[in-house]
């Protein structure tokens, strides 16, 4: 399981789906899954012209696999990794106010405004944390082909060599930022 959180103004986001859009004349909301290694190529290259930073936790199989055996459920882990993301990138802010948006797409409402309180918690007066449509904010697509293209340098799927290549720039300069969420 994996989880990307990118640090763009929304102007500088929808300015990066705009120009991918006008290049590649791809429609409707942009997924990692739907893209090829050359479009993921060029999102990466227009992404870092608008400087912007990414973190991506990671639950491996085997945290997965504890998770599971001690009875965590799904929500609960993609709360971990939520956690993980945005507290990794508060310090790289430098204290700066930020606003948080998190996709409201995957789970139930109700189990969405608890995560969302316990991240408007995390920033206190420095910052809000809000739900959103992904097909209505060009950051949660962005962060959806980050974590995607993770993903399959994760698992070694069939893209992950032309990933890798892709991403070695990014994580060479810090600019994008794994981490690894611990067993326990």
């Amino acid at each position: 399981m994996i989880f990307a959180a990118v640090s763009i103004t929304a102007e500088a986001a929808d300015a990066v789906i705009g120009r991918f859009r006008a290049i590649t004349g791809l429609r409707g909301e942009l997924k990692g899954s739907r893209i090829t290694s050359t479009e993921r190529g060029l999102l990466f290259e227009i992404l870092w012209q608008h400087d912007a930073r990414a973190w991506v936790a990671i639950a491996d199989g085997n945290v997965l696999n504890n998770w599971q055996q001690q009875g965590g459920s799904d929500m609960a882990l993609y709360a971990r990794l939520l956690d993980t993301a945005v507290a990794a990138w508060i310090p790289a802010s430098g204290g700066a106010c930020a606003d948080v948006v998190i996709d409201e797409g995957r789970y139930d409402a109700r189990i969405l405004n608890r995560v969302r309180g316990d991240i408007q918690a995390m920033l206190g007066n420095w910052g809000h944390a809000s739900l959103v449509d992904s097909r209505r904010c060009s950051g949660v697509q962005i962060a959806d082909v980050i974590a995607n293209s993770i993903y399959n340098v994760t698992i070694k799927s069939a893209r992950a060599a032309r990933t890798n290549m892709i991403l070695a720039p990014s994580l060479a300069s810090g600019r994008l930022c794994t981490i690894s969420v611990p067993e326990n």
